[in-house]
């Protein structure tokens, strides 16, 4: 049964956390906030919703392991199985997209986190510095893509030039804005306690660390809608596109979930992730530099490698 409630609450989280999206973004284009913004700020945090809950909730319950193992986990199974899977039905070219900038940005936070790390706990000093560097990329981000002047010109920039942010339906009322609100903010906490109270029951019923279940359990459910809506892009031949998606959620989830769960209590950093699960995050991230710097696609051979080191390391934390 506890199988079984894990896997409630995950679904919960999920579609809480969607919910969530839906009624935030409708309603702040109601009051009148950018799309632009919405799309960089609104959407970002409440599609990360699920994983910055059971952050904070496994921080509360003193299983600090769950909650950086959920990011560490979560940011590499996004670049061995999130890319890996989605290569083997179709090629994925990377080179239509330039995310150079976007990449260097993951790099940076990447070795920032694990520089935090080594401090031996994440405290509100780690958080208030992580949260800081999100806050300027954020504006970095708004920055790039707004209207500038060229050769003092301004730039031709239309409206209905700006994708519509995921969720926005022009025509939600009012009462369904509320509801989606409502089931949102209820639905994540008690996901969260339910998941976060199941992997902790995994955990002791095989003797294994509460890092351990974070690292695998947790962090696989967590990057499941990630890797679903991958690979139905990659049936639909649209996958162009993953490579982006991955290198902005790894970002976030280093810089934004940990930050906020920081601030919330001081997380201790388990041996374990000093040795060997950092290392493995920050390796399988250089492993992207081909397909970014070189512009290589990331073909069915890729695929292969990519998923197998994934179960390699699923394995070698199993063991």
């Amino acid at each position: 049964m506890v199988f079984l409630y894990a896997a409630l609450g995950l679904v919960i989280l999920l579609l809480a956390g969607d919910a969530l999206v839906k009624g935030a973004v409708n309603l702040s284009l109601r009051m009148g906030i950018p799309a632009l913004i919405v799309s960089l700020t609104i959407v970002a945090f409440g599609t990360s919703a699920p994983e910055l809950l059971i952050s904070i909730q496994a921080a509360l319950d003193g299983v600090p392991g769950i909650a950086l193992g959920n990011v560490v986990g979560s940011n590499t199974a996004n670049v061995l199985l999130v890319l890996g899977i989605p290569a083997l039905i179709t090629v994925i070219h990377s080179s239509t997209h330039d995310t150079r900038k976007s990449y260097a940005i993951m790099l940076g936070a990447t070795v920032l986190f694990i520089a935090l790390a080594f401090r031996g706990v994440f405290d509100w000093i780690a958080g208030l510095t992580m949260l800081a560097v999100m806050a300027v990329i954020l504006w970095d981000s708004v920055r790039d893509a707004l209207c500038h002047r060229k050769n003092g010109k301004e730039a031709a920039c239309e409206a209905d030039e700006l994708e519509e942010p995921e969720g926005a339906d022009p025509d939600m009322p009012g009462w369904k804005i509320a509801l989606y609100l409502l089931l949102g903010l209820v639905g994540l906490p008690v996901g969260a306690n339910l998941l976060i109270d199941s992997a902790t029951e995994i955990a002791e019923m095989f003797g294994v660390p509460d890092t351990v279940i974070g690292l695998t359990l947790v962090a696989l459910g967590t990057s499941l809608p990630e890797l679903a809506t991958t690979v139905m892009a990659a049936i639909r031949k649209q996958a162009d596109v993953a490579l982006g998606n991955v290198i902005g959620s790894n970002v976030f989830n280093l810089l934004a979930i940990i930050g906020v769960a920081s601030l919330i209590k001081p997380m201790p950093v388990d041996p374990q992730f000093l040795s060997f699960d950092l290392w493995v995050m920050l390796g399988a991230s250089l492993l992207l530099v081909p397909f970014v710097f070189l512009g290589r696609d990331i073909g069915r051979v890729w695929g292969v490698i990519l998923s197998a080191l994934y179960l390699g390391y699923v394995a070698a934390v199993l063991i």
